[in-house]
């Protein structure tokens, strides 16, 4: 029976302390970080692992590559990409670049086991915001991150990779890092739907998101979008239109408070689809896992809605890729 959640592990294979939680909590997926990562070989050998454990062979594995500072597999084993902001640079051929980016990163990942990339970064920066976002997101202006983040998604797609577009419904305001503590967010409702949530509505049929540890005070002023069930419902479901898997940020962030457990029953009773822990502690994983639930019609609905997407990606030459995307940005994207 499958849990509505998603772990981490805490090296380059798992223990045999792991692998007996995996067997008997059965997580839907397992998600991967650079203290995972050594070589190609290696990390194939580790998503093999994962799904021979679990018993299904279609288990997602999942990784934050995104290009720039946020990517998992670096140089010199894997290229480095670069961040979205820089397609914007590729001017009347920013979508052809961040579709060509989207494209080459899923071949990466595919050869490496990897079925799901918590990419594209929907959020819309604002003067004044933290830079924990940043360079991270496809431009300023809300159509141009949309046309841009769905070129990206679209590659991943093409190249046999799910994308996760986060961190809905919109964590370009933040005023201070959600890893380390709560951004709370004063912007009146109709700024926040005319420029937050717009990339995420124009892309609300992509198959997965990951909700933002932000507290938006118009829309519910005591607790952040992925324990409230108002955010979730009202704005995430309800004026953005998404219908699709919805992950939670991961859940060990400083952003939330509370214990592991009471977090993850908090995001569940809100309405999240699947809980994410990441940081691989195992006892924190095993307080996450005792509040997940097996995954239930609805979800598995989405969930299949989802992996129906994911394709045998056609033959690409990676190497023209590259040199074609190059061109594009004017710089070569490894480094």
């Amino acid at each position: 029976m499958t849990l509505g959640f998603i772990c981490g592990c805490a090296g380059f294979a798992l223990t045999d302390d792991e692998k007996r939680f995996l067997a008997e909590t059965q997580p839907w997926g397992l998600i991967l970080f650079r203290r995972n990562v050594e070589t190609p070989e290696q990390l194939l050998r580790l998503s093999t692992s994962f799904r021979e454990v679990v018993g299904r062979l279609d288990a997602p594995v999942l990784i934050d590559q995104e290009g720039g500072r946020v990517q998992r597999l670096r140089a010199p084993l894997w290229p480095d990409y670069p961040a979205a902001s820089a397609y914007a640079a590729a001017v009347g051929m920013d979508a052809e670049a961040a579709h060509l980016g989207g494209r080459l990163i899923a071949i990466e990942l595919r050869n490496s086991g990897i079925t799901v990339d918590c990419a594209p970064v929907l959020d819309v920066p604002v003067p004044g915001s933290h830079d924990v976002i940043g360079n991270r997101a496809f431009g300023t202006d809300p159509e141009a991150v949309a046309r841009l983040g769905g070129a990206f998604a679209d590659g991943l797609m093409e190249g046999g990779v799910l994308p996760v577009m986060k961190h809905v419904p919109g964590h370009g305001r933040a005023g201070v890092d959600s890893h380390l503590s709560l951004p709370i967010v004063t912007t009146d409702r109709a700024t926040l739907d005319r420029q937050d949530f717009e990339p995420f509505r124009r892309l609300r049929g992509l198959p997965m998101a990951m909700t933002a540890h932000v507290v938006y005070a118009a829309l519910d002023p005591d607790r952040p979008a992925t324990t409230s069930p108002v955010v979730i419902a009202e704005i995430i479901r309800g004026a953005i239109g998404f219908d699709g898997l919805l992950l939670s940020d991961d859940l060990s962030m400083e952003a939330l408070k509370g214990s592991l457990g009471e977090r993850a029953e908090a995001a569940r009773e809100a309405g999240c689809d699947i809980l994410l822990h990441c940081n691989g502690i195992l006892d924190e994983a095993r307080a996450v896992a005792a509040q997940a639930i097996p995954i239930d019609s609805r979800v598995a609905w989405r969930i299949e809605v989802a992996m129906s997407l994911l394709r045998e990606p056609a033959p690409f030459d990676r190497g023209a890729g590259q040199a074609k995307l190059a061109g594009l940005l004017g710089h070569p994207p490894v480094g």
